[in-house]
């Protein structure tokens, strides 16, 4: 009997060998992959290190350029530090020299001073005073305030209302704008403003006071409890008095009551003064600037350098706007 033989499906082979091909390429795939990651990681691991020396470089530099400027910052304090230690030094020695100085002036000496530098400031007369002084003619040596001669027809008082002054010095400024108003036997106007150029009576900005008994005392009064804000700068006030009032037919006088100049600068207010109270025809200034200083720091703490600035600025104005320059050696009579 005859064996039947096997028939073989060469297709079924076939696939099974294809499956098997694309089995071992994946994983011959798989295997290469391997291979060649430890060397990526291996690269990247030397790429960070790299950056992290280079970023602690950078670090160090960072901080030593830091050490460097606080070390600077700290040699710049200390070097300030010594000038303002030797600049109070020397403020220090300017006080005790000026106090000495000052110690050493009689009443004699003084008043010596004022009577010469009174005689270059000494206007004449007008007319329309020498009338009024007709029937009040005093000696001719109370023709002054404080060592200020009387001769103009409108006044302005200009009062520092500084907490210092307000303080120190009010009874004396009271009685000194007593003593004024009690020199004048009339004038045609007054004005009162205070160093910010603010007005004691704003019913009247801009205009004249008339001259009535009652409003001398209105003034007087008012003068007690006027607490108007001030920055201790006279400047505001005078050109505020020079600006609103200036009159080519009126003889005016400013009278500045203060202690202090706190801020600002010297040279450029006596210039802006200069460009408005300018020289008439005659060669006069438009209006006579006064002042009395008031030795509020001296008497109160020794100190002279918080006057020095205001005693410096108003010498030079006074000095070149016609009028008089009165430092009161003391606050007490």
């Amino acid at each position: 009997m005859r064996r039947k033989r096997r028939v073989i499906e060469t297709l079924s082979l076939s696939f099974l060998d294809s499956i098997s091909c694309g089995f071992g390429a994946i994983i011959l795939l798989l295997v290469i992959s391997k291979i060649f990651e430890p060397i990526r990681l291996e690269e990247s691991n030397r790429e960070l290190e790299g950056l992290l020396v280079q970023y602690e470089q950078e670090l160090n530099e960072i901080l030593g350029e830091t050490e460097r400027v606080q070390r600077e910052r700290i040699s710049t304090d200390e070097t300030v530090e010594d000038d303002r230690v030797q600049i109070v030094q020397l403020q220090r020695e300017l006080t005790r020299i000026r106090a000495a100085f000052l110690e050493r002036q009689d009443d004699a000496e003084i008043s010596g001073e004022l009577a010469g530098r009174l005689a270059q400031a000494k206007q004449s007369l007008t007319d329309e005073m020498e009338r009024l002084l007709a029937n009040n003619k005093p000696d001719p040596s109370e023709y002054k305030v404080g060592g200020i001669p009387v001769d103009s027809e409108y006044i302005i008082f200009i009062v520092d209302t500084s907490g210092s002054m307000r303080q120190y010095a009010w009874d004396r400024v009271q009685q000194q704008i007593q003593e004024t108003l009690d020199v004048y036997p009339e004038v045609k106007g007054m004005q009162v403003l205070n160093d910010e150029g603010e007005y004691m009576f704003k019913s009247y900005r801009g205009e004249w006071i008339p001259d009535t008994p009652a409003r001398r005392q209105a003034i007087v009064d008012a003068m007690r409890n006027w607490n108007a804000f001030s920055n201790s700068s006279p400047r505001e006030g005078i050109l505020e008095a020079i600006d609103e009032f200036y009159d080519p037919d009126k003889k005016i006088s400013l009278y500045v009551y203060s202690d202090d100049f706190a801020q600002g600068s010297i040279n450029a207010v006596v210039r802006e003064v200069d460009r408005r109270n300018q020289i008439d025809a005659q060669g006069n200034r438009r209006v006579r600037i006064h002042a009395v200083a008031f030795p509020v720091y001296y008497d109160v703490t020794g100190a002279l350098l918080s006057a020095e600035r205001f005693a410096i600025l108003m010498r030079v104005l006074c000095q070149r706007n016609g009028g008089t320059f009165v430092a009161l050696p003391s606050l007490r009579r």
